[in-house]
């Protein structure tokens, strides 16, 4: 893996080099092993939190990890294409627009023992601006490409706080353009329902059951762009305990297998079904 500025990950980009990079603050990762019409988004996954916010910081360790999507990189890692955060949301959350990319609370828990500057805020802001500037890129190159373009944008949630049932995998399709994609939509939760986990975990899913799609990154690529599919995929976290902070690494590696074939089977259903 390369140390890449953002100047040289978009030159790499336009001029269709293959690598794998992070971004010269660190703040997120890209691999491109080959041009193809998908990618991989684990936006939350990271965890890392600047040291200049430690003492500001109201909530602990483990409550900024247990509101982060730990894996949902690992979920993904093989595939071709695949775009990172490595930040903490907490720092500034990727899933929503510039404006409310800092919290000021979080799950109703204040954030701040004392605001932030505006030069702390800015330089949170300029990796959120960074990362959506390859983003546009990266999918701007796929579309003259391929012209079609999906994009599996990895997430998952916490469980323990509903006082329900709640589906294993949900997607979140509220902004998308359900009349163009709703077949497709339906083939991938039908196929994520028919994983193996360990434990006896049966995978269920559902559409807009716990969460209708409403982040950013979704809603940014499908406002910019016409002919690309972003489906919103939020796995239940039976991956870890989340009272414990402890990951179940067979449940991820199972899922993480899987998706292997899952994702590129849904890809070539995507492909065939926007050719008709």
């Amino acid at each position: 893996m390369q140390r890449l500025t953002v100047s040289e990950i978009l030159e790499n980009i336009a001029n269709e080099e293959l690598f794998e990079a992070v971004s010269e603050d660190y703040s997120f990762t890209l691999k491109i092993e080959s041009y193809e019409p998908y990618v991989c988004g684990a936006v939350h996954d990271g965890h890392q939190f600047r040291k200049e916010l430690w003492e500001k910081c109201l909530h602990t360790e483990y409550d900024r990890w247990f509101e982060e999507d730990p894996c949902t990189k690992e979920f993904v890692k093989t595939h071709p294409i695949v775009i990172a955060g490595c930040d903490s949301r907490f720092e500034y959350d990727l899933n929503r627009d510039p404006e409310n990319a800092i919290y000021e609370d979080a799950w109703g828990k204040k954030l701040w023992k004392t605001p932030l500057s505006d030069r702390e805020k800015a330089k949170s802001l300029q990796k959120h601006s960074n990362f959506y500037l390859v983003v546009h890129a990266l999918i701007q190159k796929l579309e003259e490409k391929f012209n079609d373009v999906v994009v599996y944008d990895m997430h998952s949630y916490n469980w323990r706080r509903w006082d329900r049932e709640v589906p294993v995998i949900n997607l979140g399709t509220s902004n998308i353009d359900n009349r163009r994609y709703g077949d497709l939509v339906e083939n991938w939760r039908f196929s994520l329902s028919q994983l193996q986990l360990p434990h006896n975990i049966v995978s269920t899913s559902a559409i807009n059951d716990t969460f209708q799609g409403n982040g950013y990154f979704l809603k940014y690529i499908t406002q910019n762009f016409k002919n690309t599919l972003v489906l919103a995929t939020e796995f239940k976290k039976i991956y870890c305990d989340e009272l414990r902070e402890v990951i179940f690494p067979e449940v991820v590696s199972a899922i993480e297998r899987q998706l292997q074939h899952k994702i590129k089977e849904h890809v070539a259903q995507f492909r065939r079904s926007v050719k008709e």
